[in-house]
């Protein structure tokens, strides 16, 4: 029950932050997305401190696929959701799928490590890609993807996995350079299932 509490107050204030940043300053509703986006990766580092059931720890993003649904349908926090958005765009919907799935395996099986690494590196990964592409590149990479925001995606990808496994660099170049080209290519949100999905069975790869 702590660990429920806990989790759900942690996600509501990085809504709240995001929400009043975005209602206060010039962040605008793409980087109070972001915010989120970024921040509630870090939950999955509260996870393992506070959960030992697979089961309990999947409660909390389980409960993100309904929440985020119903706010996407009826625009509920506008934070989270992209001004026009598209009507196929799921991703705040995906986000919340993959973390189940992720946080259910890594506690199944213990390996705690690839639910960290393919998380951390989504939030932060994808969250900063979105932003400093946006800010500093409008030269397109792939369809809405551009070369700074790419990079940017590499670059945290591979510094979290390098930290976090202890590994050496051809591994976590290989798997930072495959998510990277993953989260290029796939379309409409889809990168949220693809790239944590991803980064997660290729860790446990590289841990057997």
């Amino acid at each position: 029950m702590i660990g429920l509490l806990v989790s759900y107050a942690f996600v509501g204030a990085v809504l709240a932050f995001s929400s009043l940043l975005e209602k206060h300053t010039t962040l605008g509703d793409e980087g109070a997305r972001k915010i989120i986006h970024i921040g509630v990766s870090h939950w999955i580092l509260l996870a393992v401190v506070l959960f030992d059931s697979p089961l309990l720890a999947s409660v909390v993003p389980a409960s993100f696929i309904v929440l985020n649904y119903l706010s996407y349908r009826f625009q509920l926090l506008s934070a989270m959701e992209r001004e026009g958005h598209d009507p196929e765009d799921l991703g705040t919907v995906y986000y919340a799928v993959s973390l189940t799935i992720i946080t259910y395996l890594s506690f199944r099986y213990d390996l705690h490590a690839a639910g960290v690494v393919a998380i951390l590196a989504m939030g932060w990964g994808d969250g900063m890609g979105a932003v400093l592409g946006k800010r500093f590149s409008r030269q397109k990479l792939y369809r809405m993807k551009t070369y700074i925001g790419s990079l940017t995606m590499l670059l945290f990808t591979f510094v979290i996995a390098y930290v976090i496994l202890g590994a050496g660099m051809p591994i976590t170049l290989v798997i930072a350079l495959a998510a990277t080209a993953i989260e290029l290519i796939t379309p409409k949100g889809f990168d949220n299932l693809t790239v944590p999905l991803f980064l997660y069975f290729s860790v446990v790869l590289f841990l057997a």
